[in-house]
């Protein structure tokens, strides 16, 4: 009897593990993350200067997976030119979301950037293809304002610094239709309410001698300490929520 028993227990046993190998674990939603130099990755090296697309790879559970491939200096045309959307478009598979933030370099017309910029027509036709082909493979689109750099004028009010193509990222999102984020505004909105002294404890601020890295020191008010970063993190991840994108069920909630 007991034999028996033993036995049913074990066919019982190597049927579940048979059944187990069969049952295939859900697909990770991937995001891919296409920008500049404000969105991307940087080594330990560089720090603190951090893109604040690298604290937002960590307020999501297990089931995604996220692959920044923001790079410095880039524009939509040179993105494009350098081969670097055609292995995301290739890759991407159905259910995938695509962050797309660009418009600090296609903007860029001084001498010494004349190789980045794009011409606003252009940069148009650029958001649309990235649109275009991402949705071709039945990904989600989700366009995203170039964040705001830090101006303010003589009586404390944040100065807008993407006029032009921020403008152009909302018309071509209600065009076709597209989820945006208008991280310019947000960001500036937040620049207002610190002030213009509070806020340069956002960006890569430092006096001579102040950190290791920068012996000269660093007076940029365009790029992000780890602060920075966090917040603009942050504020795309409520953005995330507030458009009410499937993503958002997917991004952690800590409970004290």
């Amino acid at each position: 009897m007991y034999n028996a028993v033993k036995w049913k227990y074990v066919i019982l046993l190597g049927g579940m593990i048979i059944l187990s190998s069969f049952i295939t674990p859900p697909k990770k939603i991937k995001i891919w993350m296409i920008g500049d130099s404000t969105m991307c990755l940087y080594g330990p090296e560089r720090a603190p200067l951090t893109g604040w697309g690298m604290p937002f790879a960590v307020f999501f559970d297990s089931t995604v997976q996220v692959d920044n491939r923001a790079r410095g200096g880039r524009s939509t045309r040179t993105f494009i030119s350098e081969n670097r959307w055609q292995p995301v478009s290739d890759s991407m598979q159905e259910g995938d979301y695509v962050l797309i933030q660009f418009g600090h370099n296609d903007e860029a017309k001084e001498e010494k950037y004349k190789d980045r910029y794009t011409t606003p027509e252009d940069y148009r036709k650029n958001l649309i293809r990235f649109i275009a082909e991402t949705r071709s493979k039945k990904a989600f689109p989700v366009l995203i304002t170039p964040v705001s750099r830090m101006r303010f004028d003589k009586d404390g009010k944040a100065q807008e610094t993407h006029v032009e193509y921020s403008a152009i990222v909302v018309d071509v999102a209600k065009a076709q239709n597209v989820p945006v984020i208008d991280l310019d505004k947000e960001s500036r909105d937040l620049y207002q309410k610190l002030g213009p002294e509070a806020t340069k404890l956002l960006f890569m601020q430092l006096e001579p001698g102040e950190h290791p890295f920068y012996p000269e020191g660093s007076k940029d008010n365009t790029h992000f300490n780890e602060l920075g970063a966090r917040k603009m993190a942050q504020i795309v991840l409520a953005g995330i929520r507030s458009l009410d994108l499937e993503l958002a069920k997917h991004v952690v909630v800590r409970v004290k």
